[in-house]
């Protein structure tokens, strides 16, 4: 993987992190990238659309992805999104067995993979994939500072 394509597919999360924002969602967009490279599923956040506190980027993807492959795991599949994943989602990448994680920007307050409880860290973690952060993390951060900016008012 070259850092060519990780940005192509950061881009194409990027995109679906605008459509989140369109919808009024929290701004996060992710991807999931097969062992070809070819893109297997994409989605934005649908929390408040779906009335669904499950439905992270990350996990609308990965549900997307294995009902596409027919199976519950996922491995030699990335997956890149715009912001660090929380706890679940990050949970739900290890039992997918997604092989590598690419993210955005990091989350202080809400990350689960290097900030917050560190899940693939854990001893009871049983899968943890390659993480690399920071991929296009300036436009994903400034997406999400103007979506809670806006929220927050003047």
């Amino acid at each position: 993987m070259t850092p060519r394509d990780a940005l192509s597919h950061m881009d194409v999360a990027l995109s679906e992190a605008d459509a989140a924002y369109a919808r009024g969602e929290v701004p996060v967009g992710a991807v999931i990238v097969g062992p070809t490279g070819a893109v297997l599923a994409r989605a934005g956040n649908r929390t408040r659309e779906w009335n669904d506190p499950t439905a992270h980027a990350e996990i609308v993807a990965i549900r997307e992805a294995c009902d596409k492959l027919g199976q519950e795991r996922l491995t030699g599949c990335d997956l890149y999104v715009t912001l660090e994943p929380c706890p679940m989602c990050a949970a739900a990448i290890s039992f997918a067995r997604v092989r590598r994680l690419y993210y955005g920007a990091s989350d202080e307050k809400g990350g689960g993979v290097d900030n917050g409880p560190r899940i693939f860290s854990q001893t009871t973690c049983h899968h943890a994939p390659e993480v690399y952060g920071g991929i296009a993390e300036a436009e994903a951060a400034a997406l999400l500072r103007k979506f809670f900016a806006e929220r927050r008012g003047p």
